[in-house]
């Protein structure tokens, strides 16, 4: 299995904001959207084996898991739909029970803690982070765990956190990369695990 968790410090917590503004009005969840969508979709197929944790704003995370996701279609607009409907339900989310809000996507109370809690019970937390170690010197994780930030760094709060719980941190290449082309690139880390030639 792999996850990612992609923090979003201005993500919308209610669901009243426009699906024709995510970039400004809806705290860049355009950002959280291409991240979902970078995790799952390959041409013509989706990545089955993939779970995806949207924390927004440290109060509620969003879970798409691969094996489930149904109407998850490669644009923005759908996928923030999909955040949409999932906050729509955030009075049935209570404390860490999950709430499912369509095939594939769940809702919990939680923010970066709790999620960051769980998901190193399941696999390896890696942080994604422009100064960690080269990705070329760190062998590929059993069960990954990856985690990214929107387009703000980590607060300090959150990096203490990771501090404590990631068992890598580690840069994927010399130059800044967007959250969604690091997803893209955290992928092919593992496909190509012992790849030889192309």
């Amino acid at each position: 299995m792999r996850q990612f968790v992609v923090v979003g410090h201005d993500a919308p917590t209610t669901p009243d904001f426009s699906l024709d503004d995510l970039a400004g009005a809806a705290g860049r969840l355009d950002v959280l959207c291409r991240c979902v969508n970078s995790a799952f979709f390959l041409s013509h197929d989706i990545r089955e084996d993939v779970r995806t944790h949207l924390v927004l704003a440290d109060e509620y995370t969003v879970t798409f898991e691969g094996s489930d996701l149904r109407r998850l279609n490669p644009d923005e607009r759908s996928t923030a739909a999909l955040v949409r409907n999932a906050l729509e339900e955030r009075a049935e989310a209570i404390g860490h029970v999950p709430v499912e809000t369509s095939p594939g996507v769940s809702l919990t109370r939680r923010g970066f803690e709790g999620t960051l809690e769980d998901v190193a019970r399941d696999g390896t937390v890696v942080q994604l982070h422009e100064d960690g170690d080269p990705v070329v010197d760190v062998g590929p994780p059993t069960d990954p765990v990856f985690v990214l930030s929107d387009h703000h760094d980590f607060a300090a709060s959150e990096a203490e956190l990771l501090a404590e719980a990631a068992d890598e941190r580690v840069s994927l290449g010399p130059e800044r990369l967007h959250a969604d082309h690091a997803v893209t690139v955290a992928h092919n880390y593992l496909d190509t695990d012992g790849f030889t030639r192309y």
